[in-house]
């Protein structure tokens, strides 16, 4: 059993990374990546399913508590232009790999994708569906700014293909909506779930956040009853990272007006248990879905995953990065494309492909690559499954997680026969668990956000 959560939270206090890959991303080596990507471009086999995930670094309105690379604009040139560069980048990628490789999942994200005009909408389809093959086993989702909606946007967003629309709410709260610069009413945000459901989008997420600045108990209680009321078949329930050392516009959260450690995890264990009652079943550390969602379906099977984009049913070994910042993930490594959107739009228009840093995996860190990701998604690792993947090289990862279940002296994990398990009620403190074996961690200068 756990001890005192509030002691295991005092105990392990260092922030650690959230594990949508690994290594994570500050391991990733400069000016490595354009010598990796051609290669791992070139190694896809034709029968191969990839996943291509399109950055849109703009927003029409900058929020607070924003983590991504993002840029502010008010006027939809840069926008423009960046699609035009997006279109020379799919061109460049499909020549390199030399055919239209088949896509299962397509996912937009941002930034607001969502500002984006139906005639851009229609020139990106158009462009992936030439350098790709999309097909009527694409899973599409874009990542939705309720404000940004109108009818134009509906008419891009069929043009697209869209299949799951992942809408973002944060707090319905107005004072925790002033807090964090994200002004959206219920009523807005009902009406744009009637709207895609109404053009036949068969698949809704929600995007909501805890640990907010004037974020209580109570308010995130009222946030998730209407959350439920909007019956979306997925929540996403991220606990707010503040890192206004990383991200100068979180400066405009006041520190004071965050809720302490103790707090943040009351407010974790209070939305669990609302969705939980609601009729949603907990997937991860961190989201929701319907029992007949494909997301519960993979946790019940044991097939979920866990990527750059939070917990899917995305099994590809590849997934292409598109846009400045994204990251690409392949058999052998990791590639991230140009930060600066400047850059990264300079060295498209150059005719080059648009890489800045990348990382080979190393044999140990495929074995700690999966072992995480395991841990992340199921709170168990069977020996017998790694050894069968590993083989022989497996045996000295045994050892040191039965070492990691002896030392462990505050109920996080332990060993059950041939299973290394995380406890149902040490499952909040999974990030803490998976960092220990994290061998990167250690000699990491990067501070990540806060493990609950």
């Amino acid at each position: 059993m756990v001890r005192d959560p509030a002691l295991i939270l005092a105990r392990y206090s260092e922030p650690v990374p959230r594990y949508t890959s690994y290594p994570t991303a500050p391991h990733f080596e400069a000016d490595l990546g354009p010598t990796l990507l051609p290669e791992m471009l070139g190694a896809i086999g034709q029968s191969e399913r990839v996943s291509l995930y399109i950055h849109v670094p703009y927003c029409d309105r900058l929020c607070w508590f924003c983590g991504c690379h993002t840029k502010h604009t008010r006027q939809y040139g840069p926008v423009a232009d960046y699609v035009a560069s997006l279109l020379r980048e799919i061109a460049l990628v499909s020549r390199t790999i030399g055919f239209p490789a088949p896509v299962a999942q397509l996912h937009f994200g941002g930034g607001s994708p969502s500002l984006m005009r139906s005639g851009d909408f229609q020139r990106l389809s158009d462009a992936l569906r030439e350098a790709f093959t999309i097909d009527a086993a694409s899973e599409i989702s874009v990542e939705i700014d309720p404000s940004d909606v109108t009818d134009d946007t509906l008419d891009g967003l069929k043009a697209l293909g869209m299949t799951r629309a992942s809408i973002g709410v944060q707090d319905f709260d107005p004072a925790v909506q002033a807090a964090i610069n994200r002004p959206q009413s219920f009523e807005l945000t009902s009406d744009i779930v009637a709207s895609l459901r109404s053009i036949g989008i068969g698949s809704l997420n929600i995007d909501a956040l805890y640990g907010l600045p004037l974020q209580t108990e109570q308010r995130l209680a009222a946030t998730l009853e209407k959350v439920v009321d909007l019956a979306p078949d997925r929540i996403a329930l991220f606990g707010y990272a503040h890192m206004p050392w990383l991200k100068k516009h979180q400066t405009m959260i006041r520190d004071e007006d965050l809720p302490d450690q103790t707090e943040r995890f009351r407010q974790a264990r209070l939305a669990e248990a609302a969705l939980v009652a609601a009729g949603y079943a907990a997937i991860g550390i961190d989201h929701f879905a319907l029992p007949h969602d494909t997301l519960a379906e993979a946790a019940r099977t044991g097939t979920l995953h866990r990527n750059f984009q939070g917990y899917t049913t995305d099994a590809c070994a590849t997934m292409i990065g598109l846009g400045a910042s994204s990251i690409g993930r392949f058999r052998d490594g990791y590639v991230q494309n140009i930060v600066p959107t400047a850059s990264y739009r300079a060295a498209v228009d150059a005719d080059r492909l648009p890489i800045g840093r990348g990382y080979w995996l190393s044999d140990d860190d495929r074995v700690r690559a999966y072992w995480i990701e395991r841990l992340m998604c199921d709170f168990a690792v069977c020996f017998a499954d790694l050894e069968a993947r590993f083989g022989a090289a497996a045996a000295p990862y045994i050892a040191e997680a039965r070492m990691i279940a002896t030392s462990d002296a505050d109920g996080l994990c332990r060993v059950e026969a041939d299973r290394f398990v995380i406890p149902d009620d040490a499952r909040p403190f999974t990030r803490i668990v998976a960092a220990q074996f994290d061998a990167h961690l250690k000699t990491s200068a990067f501070r990540y956000s806060k493990a609950v």
